[in-house]
């Protein structure tokens, strides 16, 4: 790959890179960034020419990054995220509460806790417009990916500001109808008898269990998914048992605890932002609504 002078490569042409690095084809790519075709293909072609080499191939599932794409991707990454705070940061005045906020969560705690927690501070605050992303991944506050993140884990970057919110209980649940047809596991060594429902793959989820001494495998699973949300509907459905959060079980009035007795597992919460963004009253309100909110959350209010 040959030197690139800053002035070679526009934006607007890296910007058609990650599309097509994300999306899989210039098709998809054109529709994401809501131009056509072969304006697309004539800002991947000037890119190419401006690098040296070619960035993809055509293969029978669309186009494949070469090593040099992949090596570039993580800069174009930065830039994208960089691009994205900066149009967060214009969308209004630091000292006021409104414009965007961007929230990472997971799926299950963006799907089903947050979007009521966000309407109330909406309505008390209709200036607020707010950006969600589901992910398990725990997105870098210090590259401004996001302005918040709820997580299960404590941040280790230096500059976040962090809150612990609480614990979220988790427990074994499963429908009251899956219960009257199959009965009530007697204990731990009695579930192995029902419909299980869990990860798929070797997940973090499945080390912490193990860690707490539950020896929960992927092959003692009837249902698998990574998704957590995936696995929380399959027990609405009635496949099964699974483990859920117990403040969301105690909204559903179909569920029913299993084992509580016996199994239990306890997770932090923590809602962190990056330091530099404590005197953006958008970003600090929203913190603020969140770290309340969740904390009831977590106590069971």
């Amino acid at each position: 790959m040959k030197y690139m002078s800053h002035d070679e490569s526009g934006w607007e042409n890296q910007r058609a890179f990650l599309a097509v690095l994300r999306e899989g084809s210039l098709s998809a790519a054109a529709r994401a960034l809501g131009v056509a075709q072969p304006t697309m293909r004539r800002r991947l072609d000037a890119l190419e020419r401006s690098v040296g080499t070619a960035l993809f191939t055509r293969s029978p599932a669309g186009l494949s990054p070469t090593d040099a794409a992949r090596a570039l991707a993580v800069h174009v990454e930065t830039m994208a995220a960089a691009a994205a705070a900066f149009t967060r940061a214009a969308s209004a005045d630091a000292g006021a509460v409104a414009g965007t906020v961007r929230i990472t969560a997971s799926d299950v705690v963006g799907a089903e806790v947050l979007p009521s927690i966000l309407s109330g501070l909406r309505a008390a605050h209709p200036g607020l417009v707010f950006e969600l992303s589901l992910s398990n991944r725990v997105e870098d506050l210090l590259r401004h990916e996001a302005d918040i993140a709820v997580r299960m884990v404590r941040p280790v970057q230096a500059a976040v500001v962090a809150k612990r919110v609480g614990t979220v209980a988790l427990g074994f649940f499963a429908t009251a109808t899956y219960l009257e047809r199959h009965g009530m596991p007697g204990s731990i060594e009695d579930l192995g008898r029902f419909a299980l429902i869990g990860p798929d793959r070797e997940t973090q989820d499945l080390r912490a269990l193990r860690a707490h001494g539950f020896d929960f495998r992927r092959e003692m699973f009837a249902f698998r998914t990574d998704s957590q949300l995936a696995q929380l509907n399959a027990i609405r459905a009635g496949f099964g048992i699974g483990v859920c959060q117990t403040a969301l079980a105690r909204r559903d009035p179909a569920l029913r605890a299993v084992l509580p007795g016996a199994f239990r597992y306890d997770m932090e919460t923590w809602v962190s932002m990056h330091e530099d963004l404590r005197r953006v009253r958008r970003v600090r309100g929203a913190f603020d609504h969140l770290v309340v909110a969740l904390s009831e959350y977590a106590a069971g209010v």
